[in-house]
């Protein structure tokens, strides 16, 4: 009984010495725009490990956003939710949203200002910038494609729900992540035209090499 309540306590105290969560703003800038970003850890680990940016719907950063980077932290990752818009800029209303996220279509803004939020967690003192990878949310789907297609030293990137932009031969050249994109079929904001090219020039050109 003694040794089982000794385990007990040895396990409880344990358990209390795993820190909590750790997660705090960065103020960081991009062609003059001042940007705020959520990034968290768990302190109760040692020593390096891989970093994540997550990158937001066309709401902009919201809870959402934060929670899904706090679930990444819990499992080891030092993640970052990037901030795409402007600090405090976000949204519930859909006109709204389109007015925020029409200057980044079709520019060079988007790179830009992905590029900038993937700098901001690859600079982390405990990220190991040799394992880092992005995920995106619909417009963030988007975001992260184009942070892959502009050869950013991230190891890889996953889309839900985005857009399928097709990268440009040119750019297919610079790539040096891995690319999962998740799509329903069913996704009426995405043409089947689109689909097919990001086909033609992506998936097909990946697996025949050419």
């Amino acid at each position: 009984m003694k040794r089982s309540l000794l385990v007990i306590a040895i396990l409880a105290l344990a358990a209390s010495a795993r820190a909590e969560l750790v997660s705090k703003p960065v103020e960081y800038t991009q062609g003059g725009t001042v940007l705020e970003g959520h990034l968290v850890w768990d302190d109760g680990l040692k020593g390096t490990r891989p970093g994540v940016m997550v990158v937001h719907e066309w709401w902009g950063l919201n809870d959402f956003a934060r929670n899904r980077a706090d679930e990444l932290a819990r499992m080891g990752y030092v993640a970052f939710a990037a901030d795409m818009y402007g600090k405090g800029v976000s949204t519930t209303d859909a006109k709204k949203a389109m007015e925020f996220s029409a200057p980044f279509r079709g520019t060079p803004l988007m790179r830009e200002r992905v590029k900038a939020g993937f700098d901001v967690l690859s600079k982390q003192e405990l990220v190991d910038p040799r394992r880092t990878g992005a995920i995106g949310f619909c417009f963030g789907g988007t975001a992260v494609f184009e942070l892959a297609y502009s050869g950013a030293a991230v190891a890889g990137v996953v889309s839900f729900h985005g857009n399928l932009p097709a990268p440009s031969p040119e750019d297919f050249a610079n790539i040096k992540a891995s690319i999962l994109a998740l799509h329903g079929a069913n996704d009426s904001f995405v043409t089947p035209e689109v689909i097919d090219q990001f086909k033609r020039r992506c998936v097909r050109r990946v697996s025949t090499g050419r």
